[in-house]
């Protein structure tokens, strides 16, 4: 039976209904880049660490099912264009750079729901992070 899966990875009709993927997901987790970000004196023009997370949840038809890159989401695409919203810019708000990567990913075609947190790391000693999320998936998720 082992021998049958490794020889034969394509099990058409042997998953159970109940088996069937109800979501499909990619992350881009824990992408730590410098953004002038912060009201206070002390933090204007002096870039600090933002850590970004962002979960795309797809349409079944935007999550390939065959090998090929044509079809698959780009991950260099995501971090580029989150790393291009925020370089040269600064930002008052960690909510404001949330809202902003989260417009940019709501945007593309495929996007079932989605998630995007930004936390400062470097704060508070006694705290691992501050910071912030915007989700689609409503409050409890």
């Amino acid at each position: 039976m082992i021998d049958d899966l490794i020889e034969n990875p394509i099990l058409a009709g042997l998953v159970p209904a109940s088996l069937a993927p109800k979501s499909r997901k990619i992350l881009l987790e824990d992408f730590d880049i410098p953004v002038d970000i912060g009201f206070h004196d002390f933090e204007i023009g002096t870039p600090q660490r933002l850590r970004i997370n962002i979960e795309v949840w797809l349409e079944e038809a935007a999550f390939p099912r065959c090998d090929t890159v044509a079809s698959a989401w780009d991950y260099d695409v995501l971090r580029t264009a989150v790393l291009a919203l925020v370089e040269g810019r600064r930002f008052n708000l960690q909510e404001t750079v949330a809202h902003e990567i989260y417009d940019l990913v709501a945007a593309r075609q495929g996007v079932a729901a989605l998630r995007v947190s930004t936390r400062k790391p470097d704060i508070y000693p006694d705290c691992a992070a501050v910071g912030v999320e915007i989700s689609s998936l409503g409050t409890g998720a």
